[in-house]
């Protein structure tokens, strides 16, 4: 495993790629993810992943050309792949993603898997809204699904700032 942490406009993140350089995690670090202490640091795998966020945050890139391997359960799995097939800038309904995996019955289901998504951004979890387009959870906190959004949406989001009290949770 080889970890790398960089600076995004949201704040610092951190990925996690195994020995193949599949991406396993990444996510926004907030005092609460670690790292395994023996990852080689700042990996070429990471560093790849670095320049694809950086080129995203500018709006230079709208898909991302990263082989993932997210460990999770078979179901998670397909949700995931689910939602990387929703397209920048658009938005899709925990029900639209039940539909897509086969299981229109279980969007409780999906919403969890929705939330143990370990790659932020590159698997979109943050595109996905209630089934009346409201917000709904995110891991690293509604202010920064709300910008990611806005960012995706053409929005010239304003800079972030972590509310008081500490930075959003991953």
């Amino acid at each position: 495993m080889s970890a790398g942490i960089f600076e995004t406009p949201l704040g610092p993140m951190v990925a996690v790629v195994d020995g193949d350089g599949s991406l396993k995690r990444l996510s926004f670090l907030h005092g609460r993810e670690r790292t395994d202490p023996s990852a080689v640091p700042d990996a070429p795998a990471c560093r790849a992943v670095a320049r694809q966020m950086e080129e995203y945050f500018a709006g230079r890139r709208k898909a991302f050309d990263l082989a993932l391997e997210p460990d999770g359960t078979e179901f998670q799995r397909d949700v995931w792949s689910a939602l990387v097939k929703v397209p920048y800038g658009e938005r899709a309904s925990y029900s639209e993603i039940a539909i897509a995996v086969g299981r229109p019955e279980a969007v409780r289901a999906v919403g969890a898997a929705n939330g143990a998504n370990p790659i932020a951004i590159v698997v979109p979890c943050h595109r996905i809204l209630g089934r009346d387009g409201s917000l709904t959870g995110y891991g690293a906190g509604l202010p920064i699904k709300r910008w990611l959004l806005d960012h995706e949406a053409g929005l010239r989001p304003l800079p972030f700032a972590p509310a008081r009290g500490g930075a959003p949770r991953t």
